[in-house]
């Protein structure tokens, strides 16, 4: 009983790599150079890290953070800056959500959840409307994306939940993965997203414990058993995001590959459209 839910992890982790492999095999040279630069240019970050000292960059940050939270309209930038990251090709969704807890503490969670659920409403109402057509004539070539919109829509809105609430395919991904799918109507993909609120408030919990370990003044005042404790908070809430984005993810595809009215070459393809949910529609180079 125990060693299939073993196995399927490992299975997955083999099927992601050997992706990932062959996509770096089709890259040109450009594409190729760009990887290692990319790399080159982490290796130095934190080399720098290293070199200025953590403590000097986290009490630096602290200090622009407070910086923001002292100006009058400083939640509203922050704001601003999560619903623009909510749209495809922009990175840093987790990172904003933490720095709103870094900033405000626990309050920063009104700030994220707004922020998301505004940004979420835009990215689908935008992506839709302008490129419906575009969308339309991706889909009728596309098997895989034709399976995807068959099982979804006969799951329906608990498998729009799990999708949603799990932490792959990526935010940005995701918001264009549904914005996509002509079965999913704006009114579900924004209940869906309410159900994201918990993994919300986890990242802003977390940003707000590394807040107290950031600022010189506060962590010389902790004493060691208040320590030990803020840092077993940080590490039990990334514990505990890490464990409920596997769990989600495994339960998602489990829904997908289960659905009896279908065959089992349709469940397949829409798994693996889901997979690669950065070949959407929406993701594509080309016109509208």
């Amino acid at each position: 009983m125990f060693l299939p839910s073993v196995r399927s992890p490992i299975t997955q982790l083999k099927r992601v790599s050997n992706a990932i492999t062959a996509r770096y095999s089709k890259l040109s040279f450009y594409g190729k150079a760009l990887i290692w630069f990319l790399a080159l240019f982490y290796v130095c970050l934190v080399a720098a890290i290293v070199v200025i000292t953590p403590s000097r960059i986290a009490q630096a940050l602290y200090d622009a953070a407070q910086s923001l939270r002292r100006q009058k309209f400083g939640w509203l930038v922050l704001g601003a800056i999560l619903v623009v990251v909510c749209f495809p090709p922009f990175i840093g969704y987790s990172t904003v959500v933490n720095l709103c807890g870094f900033t405000y503490g626990l309050k920063g969670f009104f700030i994220a959840g707004l922020a998301t659920l505004i940004g979420s409403a835009l990215v689908f109402t935008t992506l839709r409307l302008l490129f419906s057509r575009r969308v339309q004539r991706w889909t009728s070539t596309s098997e895989k994306w034709q399976a995807l919109e068959t099982v979804i829509r006969a799951k329906g809105l608990p498998l729009i939940i799990l999708i949603r609430i799990s932490s792959f395919p990526p935010w940005v991904y995701a918001n264009a993965l549904f914005a996509g799918i002509n079965s999913v109507s704006l009114l579900q993909f924004l209940v869906a997203t309410v159900f994201v609120l918990p993994r919300i408030f986890l990242f802003v919990f977390i940003g707000s414990r590394v807040a107290k370990f950031s600022d010189g003044e506060q962590r010389h005042r902790m004493d060691t058993q208040t320590k030990v404790v803020n840092g077993l908070a940080i590490a039990g809430g990334i514990l505990l995001t890490i464990i409920a984005s596997s769990l989600v993810y495994y339960l998602m595809q489990k829904q997908i590959r289960q659905l009896h009215q279908s065959a089992l070459e349709r469940d397949e393809l829409a798994a693996e459209a889901l997979e690669a949910s950065e070949e959407a529609p929406l993701l594509q180079s080309g016109t509208p």
